[in-house]
């Protein structure tokens, strides 16, 4: 008998892997130069999380419209705001391609919207991704530089997708 994952439980299983997923790739990322990049701010749990991870580091944010908690707003000059498609470019003529970690949970409930995104996503964050660097998405991004990883120690299949950049 299949039992349907109540919308709950697949955020709280969507949030789990991502967590994961990050504490899985810090010890690769902090090997690597660069800066991180949150695309999607969202209440900036996320945020939060990567300022601990990873104290000191350089962490840049893109985001629509900031409706965060007051705690978790990043400073001015790390704040890329305005819709993704039209700020990602003016991010990567300031920073280039220099991210050492890239993390992308953007999307709607709509699948078919989903895939068009990621169409464009994928080849606009590779603008961001430094040699070396990784990439973290909650959908499948392809980018021929990129070569995905498998997933880490208690993460559902394709629940999170991980991706070195060459």
């Amino acid at each position: 008998m299949i039992v349907a994952m109540s919308r709950l439980d697949s955020f709280i299983a969507r949030m789990q892997a991502q967590r994961d997923c990050l504490n899985f790739l810090k010890p690769k990322i902090d090997a690597v130069p660069g800066p991180i990049l949150e695309v999607g701010l969202g209440n900036g749990r996320t945020y939060d999380h990567l300022r601990d991870l990873f104290p000191g580091r350089d962490i840049y944010v893109f985001e629509r419209k900031v409706a965060a908690h007051p705690d978790c707003i990043p400073p001015d000059d790390r704040l890329f705001l305005g819709e993704a498609r039209e700020a990602i470019p003016k991010a990567a003529q300031k920073l280039g391609a220099t991210a050492a970690l890239i993390h992308t949970d953007l999307g709607t409930g709509d699948h078919a919207a989903n895939v068009a995104m990621g169409k464009w996503l994928g080849p606009a964050l590779d603008t961001l991704a430094g040699p070396g660097g990784y990439v973290l998405a909650n959908q499948p991004l392809e980018v021929a530089r990129w070569a995905r990883l498998p997933d880490p120690p208690g993460v559902p299949k394709d629940r999170y997708f991980l991706y070195r950049v060459s």
